[in-house]
């Protein structure tokens, strides 16, 4: 069933639908989360993206992000509250509960942890590290800080600058001149490149993974989310290293790669109890599952292109 993309309702404020609670929080986010949309998951993942880089900075930065992507997903989205419960039983049967989601001892937030975060991602100048995960990363720690300002502890944003700071180059080679995305500020331009350059991907891509197109869509959309929160000057940072990428998946697979089985097709999306139904318990894998579609949904808001809209959905199955 294709997914409805409204624009964007959610506000920080929201009493709404936010409940208060301490940055540590409950323990189960099942009881806690359940219908009424508080932070619970931000929290979670927040504790998880700083306590990352003395764990397996890769994987474990990928589950907090992922956290902060599914609370973000469900609540811009309106996905139903039946989805939204079961996302919440998968994040408890699989990393609630976990060390790496613990909290962290209660500290006086600092006041600058946005440009702390904002520095350690420029520091990197215009590399490709890791398929962008240090942007990606960075856009999701301080959303996350701007969303529970009293989770932002100098234990917390140090962590987070670390994993920054934890990313190598990978593929790191000049960028085609062609290449050229808006202005990141420019959020219906640029999310209309990026998801062209994703939509093109996932055709390019086929029987290879939809790796490269997913991450066309994270990465592209981390950048405009940075700029939508007033920090312009930390997406345009990675100006550089985003042409690199989208360089690289322009050329479309490379000879040596690895086939991989494509997904089933389906008409199932993620605003649906079904589609996570159907998903096994423990099947979460790194938390694509929630990221990529966060990305999609967020980037569809914002671009206002039926077109675009169209040619995604009827691809979205291979990526979902």
């Amino acid at each position: 069933m294709p997914i409805e993309f409204p624009r964007r309702t959610f506000t920080l404020a929201g009493p709404a639908l936010f409940v208060g609670l301490s940055a540590g929080g409950p323990t189960s986010v099942r009881a806690a989360e359940g219908e009424s949309g508080n932070q619970l998951l931000v929290s979670l993942g927040l504790n998880a993206l700083a306590r990352a880089p003395g764990q397996n900075y890769f994987a474990d930065g990928h589950r907090g992000a992922a956290m902060i992507s599914a609370h973000l997903m469900c609540v811009d989205n309106h996905f139903e509250p039946a989805a939204v419960n079961r996302i919440n039983e998968l994040f408890d049967r699989n990393w609630a509960r976990s060390p790496l989601c613990q909290p962290f001892p209660q500290d006086e937030p600092i006041d600058n942890a946005a440009e702390r975060i904002g520095k350690a991602l420029a520091d990197g100048g215009g590399v490709l590290r890791q398929v962008g995960h240090n942007a990606i990363f960075a856009m999701h720690a301080i959303k996350g800080f701007t969303l529970l300002p009293e989770a932002a502890t100098e234990e917390r944003v140090a962590g987070v600058c670390r994993l920054i700071q934890s990313f190598k180059p990978w593929r790191d080679e000049p960028p085609d001149d062609a290449v050229q995305p808006p202005p990141f500020e420019e959020e219906v331009a640029a999310s209309r490149f990026v998801l062209a350059e994703a939509i093109a991907a996932i055709d390019r891509f086929k029987g290879f993974g939809q790796g490269f197109a997913g991450h066309l869509l994270t990465f592209g959309q981390s950048l405009i989310e940075l700029a939508a929160l007033g920090h312009v000057e930390w997406a345009e940072s990675c100006r550089q290293a985003f042409r690199k990428y989208v360089t690289i998946t322009r050329l479309g697979p490379e000879a040596t790669d690895r086939k991989i089985k494509p997904h089933r097709l389906t008409e199932l999306r993620p605003n649906t109890l079904e589609y996570w139904q159907q998903r096994g318990d423990k099947t979460l894998g790194l938390g694509h599952v929630f990221k990529y579609p966060y990305a999609a949904y967020d980037l569809l808001a914002r671009a206002n292109d039926p077109a675009l809209k169209q040619a995604f959905d009827a691809r979205a199955w291979r990526l979902f």
